[in-house]
């Protein structure tokens, strides 16, 4: 057994696990490696969601009755428990979406209507970068057409790093809004926040940044961060689907004009005109996630109980135990950095002339889960001359001993495909 420094005793962390001892395919314990697309989730966090579908179902808000109050403060409770996971100033600056997707739209929806001096426009640039999740891309593009913006990004390196050396070119001062991932969901790239911060805040630009590769794996301080709106979904943080987050500065939120039009965002309603609730409720219409924010504020109080500082050193133990095995292996090329300093735990990696697809199908058979496809990242892609990428993404409850069924199952692909 591969004993490695900084890891979490994970024998005590799987039993919290269910799923982590299915077995499939003949009795093969599953290995699951694609935490990245979505993790898997402990018993608390199932045992929260059943608890109140069971003893507290009701909506939120306007119900005077005993189990409505209690839905009520459940709901409101996780966003407590948000906002104190990610430093906000306020819990008033934590909006419930159902994933990072809409909460991106939100922002991007938001500027297309916003008033000076916030508004984007045809006189107006959005930045963005060549690594992003499709998420992140298609929002800005539909409000690039839609407002005749126009639309830049940063470039790659051959290392699948940002390349920021035109980064006074890139972002000038007709930059409205820069918007980028903290952490690639296909390269495990870190990207340099404080650089690209500075240069927006020289020129007046909002910042935008995707989280949802950072808020699981690492402590996520959106006051450290001095960004604007900050992006991040549930489900991959041990939480349900059908849950995000997206945070603001208070005073944007102020004066910013809502996405969604409905009930609860409003503060009164004519057949003329409507006046709208303050922050968050005001981006909040209609009946709210409220099992799922349960559900993702159990999460949030899973992941403290074991400490962000202490799942961030196992992972990057874990990660450079994969990189490092990731190499031995005859004819895999990584895609993005190949080192385990300044990288998340998900490497995407080719195999010789082997179709990622093929790799990943022969790799379940063996119980090994990983993903293969464009990853909703297809420019990184082309960026890199591939038709796409094996990915293997590691989490709290990743071992050395899952890494090392990775390399045997790779050796067995490479023989079946001789």
């Amino acid at each position: 057994m591969t004993i490695l420094p900084g890891l979490l005793d994970t024998e005590a962390i799987r039993k919290d696990f269910p799923i982590l001892d299915r077995t499939v395919h003949d009795g093969k314990k599953i290995v699951y490696l694609d935490s990245a697309a979505t993790s898997q989730k402990p018993r608390q966090v199932l045992d929260a969601l059943n608890a109140y579908y069971e003893r507290h179902n009701a909506n939120v808000h306007r119900g005077v009755y005993t189990i409505a109050e209690e839905a009520t403060a459940l709901y409101e409770g996780a966003r407590d428990k948000v906002a104190a996971f990610i430093n906000a100033p306020s819990r008033d600056e934590v909006i419930f979406t159902k994933n990072a997707s809409e909460s991106l739209n939100l922002v991007a929806n938001m500027l297309g209507w916003a008033d000076e001096p916030y508004r984007v426009d045809h006189e107006t640039e959005i930045v963005i970068t060549e690594m992003e999740h499709h998420s992140n891309i298609v929002p800005w593009q539909l409000l690039s057409q839609r407002t005749g913006a126009k639309l830049k990004w940063f470039g790659l390196t051959d290392d699948g790093r940002l390349d920021l050396s035109n980064i006074d070119e890139i972002i000038t001062e007709k930059t409205k809004v820069v918007s980028f991932v903290l952490v690639s969901n296909i390269m495990g790239t870190i990207n340099p926040v404080e650089t690209i911060v500075r240069r927006a805040q020289e020129v007046g630009a909002l910042v935008v940044i995707d989280a949802s590769q950072a808020a699981p794996h690492m402590v996520l301080d959106v006051q450290a961060l001095q960004a604007d709106f900050v992006a991040f979904t549930g489900h991959k943080m041990c939480g349900p689907t059908g849950i995000g987050v997206l945070w603001g500065r208070q005073e944007l939120l102020e004066d910013l004009p809502p996405f969604l039009g409905g009930g609860e965002m409003i503060e009164t309603v004519s057949m003329h005109s409507s006046t709208y609730a303050p922050a968050p409720h005001k981006f909040e219409a209609g009946t709210p996630p409220i099992a799922q924010a349960v559900g993702l504020g159990a999460a949030v109080d899973y992941l403290t109980s074991i400490g962000m500082e202490n799942i961030a050193r196992h992972e990057h133990a874990i990660t450079q135990y994969a990189v490092r095995r990731l190499q031995e292996v005859p004819d895999l090329r990584i895609i993005g950095p190949t080192t385990a300093e300044d990288r998340g735990a998900a490497i995407s990696f080719t195999l010789g002339d082997i179709h990622p697809h093929d790799v990943g199908q022969v790799l379940d058979e063996q119980g090994i889960a990983v993903r293969v496809g464009h990853h909703c990242a297809r420019p990184v892609c082309l960026r890199y001359g591939i038709p796409a990428t094996t990915r293997a993404s590691f989490y709290l409850y990743s071992t050395p001993g899952e890494v090392d069924a990775l390399i045997e199952g790779l050796e067995h692909v490479r023989n079946f495909f001789g």
